[in-house]
């Protein structure tokens, strides 16, 4: 309750949970437009136009991130939200597949600004340590029921109701977020302390690159991708196909996995009170390995069921929490505050980079050659990312995120403050 008094943060948590529901929609809708135009060939063009959205994630957050102390972040904000609204609103006019890329493409371009500039603006709102980990808590819940809550409201709607009105009801999502951005107090970016725009780029990437912890969590990314495309991407036309499914069956076996995240991410706060993010985020790591083999054998041995679909989405929903939740926390603890826009914007562009090698291998093997080939190498990338991270994130630094840089960041002054993030 304390962190809800805070009125901007509530504003923008409020902005973050209508649009995330309109998404929610949209993912649905996408799908189901996909196999309305395509059939069986849904999960390829369904796979490309998600391609294209981690194209255009990997190109565009480092450079917004290297030009948003130039401009006011909530007219950037509002902006972008206006763009993303009249794109979704021209969805359902599309009667050619290459007319969804080139849409996916400007919705994703402006999502690819949006979301690192929302995610740095939080840490400078929310400053408490304690309140900061159930704000990013808070945001994994958001989420979590718009992947639960999306899909059942989706799965109502289609009852009555063809998938295009979906797309009404997202760009309307979008211009509420708008006003509830508008409506919030937010701070001017701090100056970088790099002059240049590709010093400003690429700042946050050798951040990393430096750093083992954040070595690990790249690992980690492509363990999230792994599991996550093999959802995002194959369950309309594994349901539709395989199972003999309506379009209502697709909406219902995404919440699924929405229900599984949600009751992790409802737990977390206090177990990240008590646990060391890389415990927490190992452990993620081995749940979504463990499905994605699960999901492999599934297949393989010919038993699609409902019943076991549903446990293996369930528990790949549970494992992404476990991963994704705890990294904003061990994003703001390596860096000093000035330097947070542009590691949270380099995380975006290198999470989004794993999906990117991981969407085609869901959508376009798995159409060609089908599930058992594509989901055996997704479970075995899980399992190099779940090795990576092992090695790359040492055990000694299990709590270094989480208490050694996180004091002396808060105390030191700004040049102090350079020194400690190269020491990191």
């Amino acid at each position: 309750m304390r962190l809800f008094a805070i009125r901007d943060y509530r504003q923008l948590f409020g902005a973050q949970v209508i649009a995330l529901f309109g998404t929610g929609l949209t993912t649905v809708a996408l799908g189901l437009l996909a196999y309305d135009l395509a059939g069986p060939r849904a999960g390829m063009v369904l796979g490309t136009a998600l391609t294209i959205k981690m194209v255009m994630y990997v190109a565009i957050a480092p450079l917004a991130a290297a030009y948003v102390d130039r401009v006011p972040r909530r007219t950037l904000l509002v902006l972008l939200d206006v763009v993303r609204g009249a794109v979704v609103l021209a969805l359902p006019l599309v009667t050619e597949v290459w007319h969804i890329y080139v849409l996916i493409g400007l919705l994703q371009g402006a999502s690819a600004a949006f979301t690192p500039t929302f995610q740095a603006v939080i840490p400078e709102i929310v400053t408490d340590e304690s309140d900061y980990t159930r704000a990013l808590s808070a945001s994994q819940v958001a989420s979590t029921m718009e992947s639960l809550l999306s899909p059942v409201l989706a799965a109502v709607a289609l009852t009555f109701m063809s998938f295009g009105w979906l797309f009404l009801g997202t760009s309307a999502g979008f211009l509420i977020s708008a006003l509830f951005v508008l409506s919030t107090r937010i701070p001017g970016a701090r100056p970088s302390t790099h002059t240049k725009a590709w010093d400003k780029a690429a700042a946050g990437i050798r951040t990393f690159l430096r750093t083992p912890r954040l070595r690990g969590i790249m690992a980690l990314n492509l363990v999230v991708a792994a599991a996550g495309s093999m959802v995002v991407v194959n369950t309309v036309n594994y349901v539709r196909d395989e199972l003999g499914g309506s379009q209502s069956d697709v909406a219902w076996m995404l919440a699924a996995s929405g229900t599984g995240t949600l009751l992790a991410a409802l737990v977390l706060p206090r177990v990240l009170d008590r646990m060391a993010a890389r415990t927490v985020m190992m452990t993620g790591a081995g749940v979504l390995v463990g499905s994605t083999t699960a999901a492999v054998t599934l297949i393989a041995a010919g038993l699609t069921t409902w019943t076991g679909t549903a446990i293996i989405w369930t528990v790949v929903g549970i494992g992404m929490a476990l991963i994704i939740t705890p990294t904003g926390k061990v994003l703001r603890a390596s860096v000093g505050r000035n330097a947070i826009p542009e590691v949270f914007a380099a995380q975006f562009s290198l999470s989004h980079l794993a999906w990117l090698f991981t969407y085609p291998v869901a959508g376009w093997l798995g159409t060609n050659a089908g599930f058992t080939l594509a989901w055996s190498l997704l479970a075995v990338l899980a399992g190099a990312g779940a090795i990576g991270a092992l090695l790359l994130w040492p055990r000694h630094d299990e709590r270094g995120a989480m208490t050694t840089l996180a004091a002396p960041y808060r105390r030191a002054p700004g040049k102090d403050r350079s020194a400690l993030a190269k020491a990191a």
